[in-house]
């Protein structure tokens, strides 16, 4: 008997000791982000934003009034167009608060709120009710841990953008990305041809009127026609060449991440979704790293493949059982009828003056009484079905009177089966001739 003190625990204590209390589950308490403006800003919004803003000066300020008049004005309002765009819906997509609604109506984002510890738990909301914002939430929302609030609609924390990406700013972001990778490719167009042109014919990019009064082709103006400034070409040709490379370097990351949530959509999940597939699924690696099935019964001994190891036929199975392993298909043990295993010992070299596996033998009674019985050694084969005596196998019996059976092609390990068969009519037609004898 276990006795039981129910007045041995301390009377004060104010949390429960299980470990699924809410002071385990929560370790510190911080403020919900609002939007992607909420501080700390992230290392990677603000090399966004100085990227858009070097691609902006240099592209309008630099090398699209280089342009002769017909493409230039082409050059702006295309060029001009994405970036704009771009910027519209750069600022929607990081201004705009995803939270869920329920969590909106709140609007309780100066108090500190619990945050959630992803090494203890995996997750807060149980029967669409998030524990840790005490709201009920939408079928698709997520915690997130870096917002520290219920996202609608969660598809991702995006570190450009500082926020979270959900039902309401989805859309604000992907015409960002879309609008980006069509700014960039019409950017770097039309810093190659100027690059081009500068070799080929660089009267082509002096036609604005304030490149009357410079002297010399190796003196270019920058920042036409509001405030024109003289530089180099050698500095020309090494900013576009950085601006070329800066270019191609976020045109690969942005299509990536374009074709991405492309594919997304043509699926009709999110990208939370798909991570969570992707970790559901077994790995490739793995599926080719599972031994392969052993054969299911009716499989012969030959199709089992060629023998890895000499066989023992002294295991301790059974008195007629051989154990051997079949190389890349692991440990396989069969019952063997003695001949087989007294030939696959003569096979590895191994000379024995007796059998080396004992077997019963199986008593057959005569047809009236008073006729000697007799005894007949018992196999057993490997799959368990007694198959026919195949084509083309013969039989030779040694000085010592052994059965063996051999192969036409060479090899002397046989199907037990048909060992067995032979085996029990050479029996049968002793016992019909020792009968025949009897007076």
């Amino acid at each position: 008997m276990t006795n039981l003190n129910c007045f041995g625990r301390h009377r004060r204590r104010t949390a429960p000791q299980s470990a699924g209390s809410r002071n385990e589950l929560f370790s510190l308490s911080l403020h919900s982000r609002i939007n992607g403006w909420s501080l700390p800003l992230h290392s990677f919004q603000l090399l966004a934003w100085l990227v858009y803003s070097f691609m902006a000066i240099v592209g309008f300020g630099i090398y699209v009034p280089l342009l002769p008049a017909p493409w230039s004005f082409a050059a702006y309002a295309l060029i001009g167009t994405a970036f704009v765009l771009h910027l519209v819906t750069h600022v929607t997509a990081v201004t705009i608060d995803p939270a869920d609604l329920s969590v909106q109506r709140r609007k309780d984002y100066s108090s500190p709120m619990p945050v959630f510890d992803n090494t203890k738990h995996q997750h807060v909301i149980h029967n669409l009710h998030c524990t840790l914002c005490e709201v009920d939430v939408g079928p698709k929302a997520k915690h997130c841990s870096t917002c520290n609030k219920c996202i609608a609609d969660f598809d991702h924390h995006c570190k450009w953008l500082n926020n979270c990406v959900g039902g309401r700013n989805y859309w604000f972001f992907f015409i960002t990305i879309s609008s980006a990778v069509i700014g960039m490719i019409l950017l770097i167009l039309v810093v190659l041809f100027v690059f081009i042109e500068h070799y080929v014919n660089p009267a082509v990019l002096r036609t604005a009127p304030q490149f009357q009064t410079v002297k010399g082709n190796g003196t270019w103006l920058v920042f036409l026609p509001a405030a024109p400034l003289e530089t180099s070409s050698i500095g020309l040709l090494a900013l576009a060449f950085i601006t070329v490379l800066l270019a191609l370097a976020a045109l690969l990351l942005l299509c990536h991440l374009l074709c991405f949530h492309i594919y997304l959509l043509s699926q009709g999940i999110s990208t939370y979704e798909y991570i969570i597939r992707k970790r559901q699924s077994p790995n490739p690696k793995e599926k080719e790293q599972v031994p392969p099935a052993l054969p299911s019964n009716g499989a012969t001994a030959q199709s089992l493949g060629p023998l890895g190891s000499p066989v023992n036929c002294d295991a301790p199975l059974s008195s007629t059982s051989c154990t051997f392993k079949l190389e890349d298909r692991g440990q396989t043990s069969a019952g063997l009828p003695e001949p087989i295993c007294a030939e696959l010992e003569e096979v590895n070299g191994e000379r024995h003056s007796e059998y080396s596996c004992e077997s019963p033998t199986q008593m057959i009674p005569g047809k009236a009484a008073g006729e000697p019985v007799m005894s007949l050694p018992v196999g057993r084969t490997l799959s368990g079905i007694e198959n026919p005596q195949a084509p083309g196998r013969s039989m030779v019996k040694p000085a010592e009177g052994r059965p063996i059976i051999q192969d036409p092609l060479g090899s002397s390990i046989m199907d037990a089966a048909v060992v067995h068969q032979q085996l029990m009519t050479e029996a049968q037609t002793q016992y019909l001739g020792f009968k025949e004898q009897m007076p």
